[in-house]
């Protein structure tokens, strides 16, 4: 299967992977011929890429970290502890957190076992979900890039679940945040951007008091967009003065919002995504987690149109375990003309080659 923007989809063209929406329930099947509408309406859905079939890649597999009933599960959660904060009063808060806090934490567990399992690297990107609000499958994407870059950096158990229960939580303050603003389309007012800062601190003063939240899961939401020169907000705090577990979130949060489709910009594809990481390594963001970081993910993620240094063509086929930037690739063309015969090379051996370009548009014939 390949990646392909929706786009560049075309009439014809064979879905891969089915699109679901937020409770998990089917909307276009695998294996569906997409007709000009449902092109349309992938579109309209802000569903930026999709996995579509064809005879030289039908052998090539993409997996989801996590298992469809613990996503559900954790979509689920999420979505129901924010809504019953949004509808709730200040004094309320604490009660609603106390009585999901136990059941968060045992979906933050259930992440985790289901990454551990998981031996490779880590691409969202594998399934396609549609939801009705941003604000929940961020969460769910970050604590599972959280918890992906903790297991890499060492974290023991009992840090692990304090890490992902910030995580899932990192958000909760956007709840105040008026959707026209959250949601705008366009650029925000200063004004406006004032009031999107303030979520960072409205999600401190929810968790802060509540019994069953770990302190340091409310100095997560705290501090996830402080930034190691003092440029962040809500305190401009700068290195030795963050949390480690933020100084881990914001790696996180950034990685994620910048390869999501959002309503003011189209998504980012991961190489991409880290090229803004590392302009910020040492400034904005600590250089080891990032690097930890790009251990962690699927840097070319299977199924991803690639052009190397030598002038081939091809596909990623194939991850190779901690090596995320030198994956398999199925060359399909040599100096601009299709191969007779596709073969697969193996980046990680040959060292002389590197990626070049990326693209979600078609090479070679499907």
């Amino acid at each position: 299967m390949r990646l392909l923007s929706t786009f560049s989809l075309e009439p014809g063209h064979e879905l891969a992977k089915p699109i679901h929406n937020e409770k998990g329930k089917v909307l276009i099947h695998s294996g569906v011929s997409l007709t000009l509408k449902m092109i349309e309406r992938l579109n309209d859905m802000g569903i930026t890429y999709v996995y579509i079939e064809d005879e030289v890649t039908d052998d090539i597999v993409t997996e989801f970290p996590i298992t469809d009933q613990v996503r559900n599960q954790a979509i689920h959660r999420i979505t129901d502890t924010f809504d019953k904060v949004k509808s709730s009063n200040t004094l309320q808060d604490s009660f609603i957190f106390d009585r999901t806090g136990e059941k968060m934490k045992e979906v933050v567990r259930k992440i985790l076992s289901d990454i551990q399992r998981h031996d490779r690297a880590i691409s969202l990107l594998s399934d396609v979900f549609t939801y009705d609000d941003y604000i929940f499958t961020h969460s769910l994407n970050v604590t599972i890039y959280t918890l992906a870059l903790g297991t890499e950096l060492g974290l023991n158990p009992k840090k692990l679940e304090e890490l992902g229960f910030g995580a899932i939580l990192h958000d909760v303050g956007k709840v105040q945040v008026p959707r026209e603003v959250l949601f705008k389309p366009g650029s925000l007012s200063d004004d406006e951007f004032e009031l999107i800062k303030e979520h960072s601190e409205a999600g401190f003063n929810m968790l802060r008091s509540v019994p069953s939240v770990p302190l340091v899961a409310a100095h997560c939401a705290f501090q996830h967009h402080e930034r190691l020169d003092g440029s962040g907000y809500p305190r401009g705090l700068c290195d030795k003065d963050i949390h480690y577990y933020a100084k881990i979130l914001a790696i996180a949060d950034v990685f994620d919002a910048v390869t999501s489709n959002r309503v003011y910009r189209r998504a980012m594809l991961p190489h991409e995504g880290l090229e803004i990481l590392y302009g910020g390594a040492g400034t904005k963001f600590d250089l080891h987690m990032i690097q930890a970081f790009r251990r962690s993910v699927a840097v070319y993620p299977n199924g991803l149109s690639v052009s190397l240094s030598d002038g081939r063509k091809g596909i990623v086929s194939k991850q190779n375990e901690n090596i995320s930037d030198r994956p398999h690739v199925r060359i399909l063309e040599e100096n601009g003309r299709s191969v007779h015969s596709y073969y697969e090379l193996d980046l990680s051996k040959a060292l002389n080659i590197v990626i070049t370009e990326c693209d979600t548009t078609l090479v070679g014939k499907t």
